[in-house]
């Protein structure tokens, strides 16, 4: 045993949701628990009032859920706490509201991964807790009923390719119109595990398969619905996790640009929120994903009583659009991946943009980019937690920045 077996009363919770006593992290311990930690095995000798029963039989083994122990206070606490401290740490200054509860009807989409044996069997699940290693799932309780069937598709797609002998990972999507899966680890695929995948695909009665973003087959067209428009998934494109939690957002920046005529949606995918946007503004879309722009451009041509939508692919880690560029615009939304929008940011800090939107799944690159907006002279007018990812250390944000009224250029063009 080393020097953690023996009795600690743990003071708090780590980002990860695990206990901490002074300087020792105790997996799935709570505060104030006295308890016998000897590297591997748990004992909790004193219980917390707020530990909870877990929903789920995998909880401890599997690594996709860090807190079905908490009681719901300390959950909602734990999850608000870690984006204070993330402001803290930045040096911002601001109030964060309660935690919004965005599960909804459950997870729509899901990265399983597949590790092959010698002895000709496969283990799909998640990864372990604090390990490398494989937990074997049938189920998962935060799914939505969509994504019934998804991991028994997962394991007989990884089953096809057996003989590759390499570790997979499979994202699953629920769409309107079926299971939507990409394979990534294969590599380039040879006819003859094309075929087996596309016979997977009819037995499964799945919409689309494909690998590294390469369609193998599709027998439907994956659609989902942003507002009043039908969007068709590229392969592997980025989808919030929830319904619920992407009309949260959707609806929050629809509400904090009421009055606005030309607004940006800069990071915007396939276009869960310039689709949205475009019910009532003019609006200029930007992402690096050229498939997603391209699949928001059909869906804002196909959808009935939109205003126009201007979509461009662009890199704006390297190409923010430019203060001189922003100008034309009434407000802008940034929905960046979990490295943040650091250069984006700070071209608005130096814009006259009167309103700002900042949604966010990463605590720290969004205090640093609301940082760089307040240094750029906006006022922070509301930021909200949001709960999508139940369970998880993860947490979604939805942020609002004003700018103090000031006199405006006269509009320019976009180049």
């Amino acid at each position: 045993m080393d020097d953690l077996a023996h009795e600690e009363t743990i003071d708090g919770l780590n980002k990860r949701g695990e206990g901490v006593a002074h300087a020792h992290v105790v997996p799935l311990a709570l505060p104030g628990e006295r308890v016998r930690w000897d590297g591997q095995r748990l004992t909790i000798l004193t219980v917390s009032p707020d530990r909870a029963k877990p929903i789920c039989r995998y909880f401890g083994d599997c690594g996709g859920c860090a807190a079905q122990h908490m009681s719901p206070r300390l959950y909602s606490e734990w999850k608000r706490d870690s984006l204070v401290a993330a402001l803290a740490r930045a040096g911002v200054e601001a109030e964060v509201g309660a935690l919004i509860d965005a599960h909804g009807a459950g997870r729509r989409r899901a990265t399983f991964h597949a590790r092959f044996h010698s002895h000709g069997r496969e283990d799909v699940g998640f990864m372990r807790a604090r390990a490398h290693e494989i937990v074997d799932i049938d189920e998962c309780p935060l799914f939505a009923p969509e994504m019934a069937g998804a991991i028994e598709a997962a394991r007989a797609l990884a089953g096809e390719l057996r003989g590759l002998a390499k570790p997979l990972d499979i994202q699953a999507t629920a769409s309107l119109t079926g299971l939507d899966f990409d394979l990534r680890g294969s590599g380039s695929l040879e006819a003859v595990e094309r075929r087996k995948l596309a016979r997977a695909a009819e037995t499964l009665d799945l919409a689309r398969v494909s690998n590294h973003g390469e369609i193998v087959v599709e027998r439907r067209a994956p659609t989902v619905a942003f507002g009043r428009a039908r969007a068709i998934l590229p392969p592997g494109g980025f989808l919030q996790a929830t319904i619920a939690g992407e009309e949260v957002l959707a609806s929050g920046a629809t509400a904090a640009f009421a009055g606005a005529r030309r607004v940006a949606d800069l990071f915007c995918g396939a276009g869960a929120f310039a689709l949205r946007l475009a019910a009532s503004h003019e609006v200029f879309a930007a992402d690096f994903d050229a498939a997603a722009v391209r699949a928001l451009e059909r869906a804002s041509g196909e959808a009935r009583g939109l205003r126009a939508i201007q979509a461009v692919a662009r890199d704006l880690f390297q190409r923010p659009l430019r203060p001189e560029e922003l100008e034309p615009f009434d407000a802008v939304l940034f929905d960046p991946p979990r490295a943040g929008a650091l250069a984006q940011a700070r071209a608005l800090g130096e814009s006259r943009v009167p309103v700002v939107v900042a949604i966010s799944c990463n605590v720290d690159s969004f205090a640093r980019d609301a940082r760089l907006l307040i240094d750029g002279g906006y006022a922070v007018e509301s930021i909200t937690p949001l709960d999508q990812f139940r369970f998880s250390p993860h947490v979604e944000i939805l942020a609002t920045f004003r700018r103090p009224r000031a006199k405006r250029r006269p509009r320019g063009v976009l180049g």
